[in-house]
């Protein structure tokens, strides 16, 4: 497991909430290829069906080493964070 070795470029979720889904990265990138982003951000989706329960559905997932990106998130809830060669990037959609 790595996720002592992660660089979280900007949250603003709590500390708690940070460090389980790091923890589900690095668990997923035990388990696939760095090269199956898709599978490594369905895993983390299901391995964190906690924030769903506990803080609401709508959270989405991206993983890849490379992307752009432009969104509105809920305050508290979002988290964009580098393990190994992948950037990770959770949030909850912000309703309108």
């Amino acid at each position: 497991m790595s996720e002592g070795k992660a660089r979280i470029d900007e949250t603003d979720i709590p500390a708690k909430m940070q460090t389980q889904a790091m923890a589900c990265a690095s668990q997923a990138l035990d388990l696939f290829d760095v090269f199956g982003c898709i599978s490594i951000a369905t895993h983390i989706k299901k391995a964190i069906q906690e924030f769903d329960k506990m803080y609401g559905s709508g959270w989405q997932y991206v993983v890849g080493s490379n992307f752009g990106c432009f969104f509105t998130h809920t305050p508290g809830t979002f988290i964009y964070f580098a393990l190994e060669t992948l950037n990770f990037l959770i949030f909850k959609g912000a309703t309108s």
